[in-house]
């Protein structure tokens, strides 16, 4: 049955829309139209408030009290997706922090299990790590960083694990392997590196793609030394993420970033772990106890551990902090990820064709409601018949 969700403002992924409705047709968008010319024939459900491409986030590690690392299950990847799911979040990438290779072949095959249960919102799985610099480790375990191996490279391209993103030091990887992983489809960023310019650049021509959380575990842009920063910055054609907790990084460092490079590749990332979603306040990763902190997780010695930051929230912040208008916050929340994910055909526009993945906000800017593939949250009625 086809169903018009009515009396909302619709973004659809590119331009505000007033007085229009979006008709659905199962997991599939039929059509957008203006309300007076909804079939008679076609039920409707009033809505109200914004209604927007749901978000996409390519790195959650956790969620609901669950960390990916810990529970590296489909089960485990279920609890993320529903923690996220009420900020907004319908489609994402439970992600692996640095780890052993057994817990990694758990992860692809874990995402594997979830893509075929059809747990709703995954679309692949983030490996970041462990083919890092452990100069620039961050709260990752140095120790488990390593060089990537043939075995390494036949678990990850032979897994049929959906969309798989790699983070790597592209000065710890080959340019032969860089390659080589590019072509089999894996989706490649840089992060956690100390690589210079001009590897990266190279890097970059042999099929890397992104930056993963651009400033964050890589050294800052010199006058002499661009590095990894200055090589983000000078390619408007690579995809950044950016973490706008305004912890990881502050909010000027993210404007000039954004001046520099243009909005329409950056995207937004939660960085997310066990405590969105959940009333935890402390978890333990790889051994180190982590604490939430003035809205910042950290371990005892005051590094960084991933966020406390959902999808919504990094949109306002997004508009609050950074000044940015709602269209390019929403943006940098759906359509870019979904561009960078090979799924623009799919996901980040309310247009025919594309699924039913959506997001409806109120006039805060607060999560009402989500679709995922025209299925509305159980817990949250979309609305009255009207």
């Amino acid at each position: 049955m086809l169903t018009a969700l009515t009396g909302a403002r619709i973004f659809d992924g590119t331009r505000l829309l007033d007085g229009h409705a979006a008709i659905l047709d199962g997991a599939r968008i039929a059509a957008v139209v203006e309300e007076r010319d909804v079939p008679a024939a076609v039920r409707r459900q009033k809505i109200g408030g914004l209604l927007a491409p749901g978000f996409i986030d390519c790195q959650a590690n956790g969620g609901g009290g669950v960390l990916f690392n810990q529970t590296t299950t489909a089960e485990g990847i279920a609890a993320i997706g529903a923690a996220h799911r009420r900020y907004g979040t319908v489609a994402f990438l439970p992600t692996l922090i640095t780890d052993t290779r057994a817990k990694m072949r758990e992860a692809l095959a874990a995402t594997t299990t979830a893509l075929k249960a059809k747990i709703p919102g995954v679309v692949g799985v983030h490996l970041e790590g462990p083919f890092l610099n452990p100069e620039r480790r961050g709260v990752h375990d140095p120790q488990l960083m390593r060089a990537i191996d043939d075995e390494d490279i036949a678990a990850i391209t032979g897994a049929k694990a959906g969309r798989v993103l790699m983070t790597i030091a592209p000065e710890k990887v080959s340019l032969a392997i860089v390659q080589r992983l590019a072509a089999a489809g894996i989706i490649l960023s840089a992060g956690h590196t100390a690589g210079s310019y001009e590897a990266v650049r190279a890097a970059r021509a042999a099929g890397l793609t992104g930056f993963t959380h651009l400033f964050n575990a890589m050294p800052p842009l010199g006058g002499r030394d661009p590095g990894p920063v200055g090589a983000a910055l000078d390619d408007d054609e690579a995809w950044c993420g950016i973490i706008v907790d305004l912890h990881h990084v502050s909010a000027a460092s993210l404007r000039i970033a954004i001046a520099a490079r243009g909005w329409q590749r950056t995207m937004l990332v939660t960085d997310a772990m066990p405590t969105v979603g959940s009333a935890e306040t402390e978890f333990t990763l790889l051994g180190r106890t982590v604490r939430r902190r003035d809205g910042a997780l950290k371990t005892d010695d005051g590094t960084l551990a991933g966020s406390d930051l959902n999808m919504a929230s990094a949109v306002r912040n997004t508009i609050e902090a950074l000044g940015l208008p709602l269209e390019v916050a929403l943006h940098m929340a759906s359509r870019a990820p979904a561009e960078f994910l090979g799924l623009g055909g799919a996901l980040g526009r309310i247009a025919p064709g594309y699924r039913a993945s959506l997001v409806l906000l109120d006039d805060g800017l607060s999560v009402v409601d989500t679709w995922i593939d025209g299925v509305a949250s159980a817990d949250q009625p979309i609305g009255a018949d009207a």
